[in-house]
């Protein structure tokens, strides 16, 4: 079986994981703010129901 690492770098032309390590960063910290609002957006209005 190949090594997927050097079949994504010859595939790309270019040397190292500039490009992929940076969409990871965005999509990471983008989930992340996701991820919090979501858990956060409850705690607003809870005492509503009196």
């Amino acid at each position: 079986m190949p090594d997927t690492t050097a079949l994504l770098v010859a595939a790309s032309g270019q040397h190292g994981p500039g490009n992929t390590l940076r969409i990871v960063l965005i999509v990471s910290i983008v989930g992340c703010a996701l991820l919090a609002w979501f858990l956060l957006r409850g705690y607003g209005n809870q005492d509503s129901n009196d």
